[in-house]
This record gives structure tokens, sequence and C-alpha cells, in this order.
């Protein structure tokens, strides 16, 4: 492949548009870059000014949240979420009794917005950041999200990607449930030498379709209905400041953020942005035929702790710790309520996981400078896992790799050392 030429297969166009977007997330935006692209694209100052900046990196070509009308207590998902923005601003809007989540391939995006949602205070499961594969089947329920969020991301996927993307959004909606899209469509036929540009392609110009494309695989999906409006938005604001990485700057002008193969934003060969293409809101609603009730639905992430990192030690490496008289640079954490019949881990600590969200501070305060915290419930498979993903996570927040957390593999019961056990049921 050709350094700058958009690669030939559908995998090899996700990776290099991940590569791209994981270097704008480990470089960073200009501050004045970034906050004169979300202005041109309807972010107003007050928005801005309630979330982290380093939120909002100049990615956008949008403002769905605004048009959105997200309602207290609903279920908002965030298609290629970024650094966190438009997750951020549903959050305010859904409260504590709602659910805001964001997807993304990137891992290093992911990480980054999951900092950002710790400067802002939320925590999952309210606030959730996943990474994952959009051109894969969607890790959310079916029929289980009121309103699916998507900024200029839609048009960076291969055109199969895009087509299953759209289906997948259909099937996680709840019937009634709405799509708010904001994203690049190309007002004419582009030529094979702006197709072809990589760069071009993550500035989100190459990958845009026509119109009438679009319209064609919202019809597929299952979308009959879907209303197609231009946002006038001026695209010409990408290249505004300077040194460019796609539609993002580099915050260092003599290093491309985006990966080697990769050329600057093509003006020479593109023109002018907006004779080639146009930024468009769509709305779209689930008028679903099928039997799907329309009661309650279930969760929308069954597991959202799996999204976290965190160790697992097995019972073996556990009890080699609690006999071995040399080490103490560990805690063992039960998180069981009142199920805790036979007894617990000898050394064990107690923090009852339905509590566990609301003292966070204060547990990081007692073990924040524990090596080895190792959480554990009946299985390990709900609870324990769930409070080992809440304390990792509040320790990336704050950029603490002295402790870390842990999880025994099996929990109690597959704890099979007897001579290990306190027998008293409370601790």
């Amino acid at each position: 492949m050709l350094a700058g030429t958009v690669p030939p297969t559908d995998e090899g166009v996700v990776s290099a548009v991940c590569d791209a977007y994981s270097s704008i997330a480990k470089e960073g935006a200009q501050t004045a870059y970034a906050e004169a692209v979300a202005e041109a694209f309807g972010y107003t100052a007050e928005q801005l000014k309630s979330i982290p900046a380093e939120s909002h990196m100049g990615l956008s070509c949008g403002n769905p949240v605004a048009m959105a009308s997200v309602k207290e207590g609903e279920i908002v998902l965030d298609l290629g979420s970024g650094a966190g923005i438009d997750v951020l601003l549903a959050a305010q809007k859904v409260g504590p009794k709602g659910q805001a989540i964001g997807l993304d391939m990137s891992a290093d995006m992911v990480n980054l917005a999951r900092k950002n949602a710790f400067k802002q205070g939320n925590k999952p499961p309210q606030v959730v950041f996943i990474q994952a594969k959009l051109t894969q089947p969607l890790p959310v329920a079916t029929a289980s999200v009121d309103c699916i969020l998507s900024n200029c991301v839609i048009n960076l996927l291969p055109d199969a990607g895009k087509a299953a993307l759209l289906k997948e959004c259909y099937r996680v909606l709840k019937p009634g449930g709405r799509l708010v899209v904001d994203d690049i469509i190309a007002k004419k036929l582009l030529p094979d030498t702006i197709r072809s540009d990589l760069s071009a392609y993550i500035g989100c110009i190459s990958g845009a379709l026509q119109l009438e494309q679009y319209r064609a695989l919202m019809k597929l999906a299952g979308f009959t209905d879907a209303l197609f409006v231009e946002t006038g938005g001026d695209l010409e604001v990408y290249k505004s400041a300077g040194p460019t990485c796609g539609s993002a700057p580099s915050s260092n002008p003599s290093t491309k953020c985006c990966a080697a193969t990769t050329s600057t934003l093509p003006q020479t060969t593109i023109g002018n942005l907006n004779e080639w293409a146009a930024s468009y809101q769509i709305y779209a609603k689930k008028v679903s035929s099928d039997n799907e009730s329309a009661g309650k639905s279930p969760p929308a992430l069954d597991r959202w702790w799996d999204a976290y990192p965190k160790d697992h030690l097995t019972s073996g490496e556990v009890a080699s710790l609690l006999r071995d008289p040399d080490r103490s640079d560990y805690a063992i954490i039960d998180v069981r309520e009142n199920d805790r019949v036979g007894g617990h881990v000898v050394e064990s600590v107690q923090w009852r996981a339905d509590e566990f969200a609301d003292s966070l501070n204060k547990f990081y305060d007692e073990h924040g400078k524990t090596k080895q915290v190792i959480f554990y419930c009946g299985s390990s498979k709900g609870r324990g896992s769930r409070c080992a993903a809440w304390y990792q996570d509040h320790l990336n927040g704050k950029g603490d790799t002295e402790s870390k957390a842990c999880v025994l593999e099996g929990g109690y019961l597959g704890w099979n050392y007897p001579d290990l056990v306190d027998g008293t049921n409370s601790l």
C-alpha cells in the first residue's frame, strides 16, 4: 500500500482510522481549534464550560444532544464517543436514574473519556465507556436504548460497516426510540483522488456518502421515515488552525498525529470543503411492527463491569499471598452483604457492594497505597468484579498506578482452603 492511500480492505480502513484517532487521543488537540470547531457546529459556551476541556477535541460536525430531547431516566447510547463530549452532556440530562453509554473502537479514546468522566464525578453504571468496533454487533441488548447519538463517525466506516451499524441501531432501540446522527454527506460524486486519500478519509470527507445513498441505507436498516436536515456548518473550520491530521490538529506542528502512512489534509486536491460536502443532522425513529414489548426493557449493558480493566487471581495465588509472612502489600475485600454463610477468607475486610460506589473516596483513602486489592463475593462474577471495576476506574481517573484492583476467581464458593477460612459470619 502506498503511503497516504486508503487501505484496499475494510479491515484495513478500520485499523487505519483507529490508529489515527488513538494518536489524536494521546497528543490532544489545540484548545483554540477545538473550541472553534465546537462553536461552528452548535455547541454553546455554557455547554463547553460544563464539561472538561479535554472532552471536546475538534472532531464534531454537529451537536446531537441539543436536538435529541434527552429526558431524565433515559438510556442514551453514543456511537463513536471519542473523548466523551456528547456522553457527558447527555449524562447531565438523564440524571442518576438514567444511563449514558459511549462506544469507541480506540482504547486510547476510551481511556481519555473515562478520565474526563472521573473529573465530572460521573461513575459507572450511570456513565460507561466501552471499547467496541462499530462494524461488529454492538455489545448492547435488543430494544434497550431510548436514544442513540452519533457525531461525525458513521462516515468513517467502510460502506458495509455503515450498513451493518445502522441495522444494529434499529435492533438496540426500544420501540419508539430515536436516532440522532450528525454526519458529513457528499454533495456530489467524489473523484478517485479524494476517495483514495487516507488523510481525507480520516478527515471525514472521503468516506462520505451522497444523500440518496445514505437514505437507502437508513431504509434498509428499518428507518423508513428518516429526516435529513442540512445544518449549514462551515467545513472550512477544519482547516482553520494550522497543521492538521485529518480534521484535527496536532499539538506539535512538526509531528503528524496520524500514522506514519498518513499525509496532512490535501487542501490543494480538495479545495473548499464546502463545495464537496455538507454537514447534516439525521433524525429517525424505530417504528416496530414486530412483537417487541413496549413494557419493561432489559438492561442495555448486562455486565458493564466487564469493560473495565482488572486483574484476576486464582485461589491458589491468593492462598500463597496469605501464607507468605513477608507479604503485606495486599488487601482482601469481601463485598457480600448478608449471604456470608460459611464464613469468609481470612484477613478479609468487608465493604458491601450496595454501598461501595458511594464510598469510593473513603475506600481509596484506606487502600490507595495497597499494591493489590482483591475483591470477591460468592462467585466473583457479579458484585466482586463490579466493585473491582469501580475501584480500578477510580484509580485510572486519578492517574494512580500504585494500587491495582484484582478479582478472586471463583469467589468464596470456589475457595478450597479450609485452613484459610474464618468461620464466623461477621467481619
